[in-house]
């Protein structure tokens, strides 16, 4: 076993501190968060989840009867606003047809068959998938992100061309695998790479993994 990565843990978080991610009131409103963080910043995600709230809609039942248009505009601050009224409406439409609107019926499946149907979903890909799986139904699924292979390739523990699974595979292999451990450390590498790997410049040199 690769003893790295758990070092690299152990350095982030006595340098960051605990993360506590993800922040929400509920499990579904991770789920919601999840599908409305592609491709912007948490910033912009929080003004539209603000706007459900604001309107009592952050609720399965109630956003499955929303009209589309509606919820697109509620989620504008998010981007792509048209596109992830969409998915928002996909993943309703599986979660009534699969699991009733029901959390609790969806946390009984079991992880890897709830991952493809997750996958199966127009619209939800494998980080969308898998932050579901972990920060709302806490499944020991590790989170890959843009930030984790910029980092782990620069640090050589992953090739520059590694996919998605491959990079997966490489901390679920060598990580205990423990909800706790993979949600702390996901969000210690999206707090590296936001301060000090992916600016314009990086900040090597007084990175905390030099």
């Amino acid at each position: 076993m690769n003893k790295k990565p758990l070092s690299i843990f152990k350095k982030l978080h006595a340098y960051f501190g605990p993360q506590g991610w993800w922040p929400a009131d509920s499990a579904f409103e991770v789920i919601i968060g999840s599908i409305l963080t592609q491709n912007t910043n948490w910033n912009n995600v929080s003004r539209a989840i603000a706007n459900l709230k604001r309107d009592g809609l952050l609720n399965a039942e109630r956003l499955l009867r929303l009209p589309r248009r509606r919820l697109a505009s509620l989620i504008k601050p998010a981007g792509y606003y048209n596109i992830k009224a969409a998915r928002i409406k996909n993943f309703l439409d599986f979660f009534k047809s699969r699991y009733t609107l029901r959390l609790k019926n969806m946390s009984l499946e079991k992880t890897g068959r709830l991952r493809e149907e997750l996958l199966s979903v127009n619209g939800i890909g494998n980080e969308t998938a898998d932050s579901i799986l972990l920060y709302a139904l806490e499944k020991p699924v590790f989170v890959v992100d843009a930030y984790t292979k910029r980092i782990f390739s620069r640090h050589k523990l992953i090739r520059d061309d590694a996919s998605y699974g491959q990079i997966q595979k490489f901390f679920m292999q060598n990580l205990k695998k423990d909800v706790e451990l993979f949600n702390e450390y996901h969000a210690l590498i999206v707090k590296l790479g936001k301060e000090f790997c992916c600016k314009a410049k990086p900040k090597c040199d007084i990175c905390p993994l030099k």
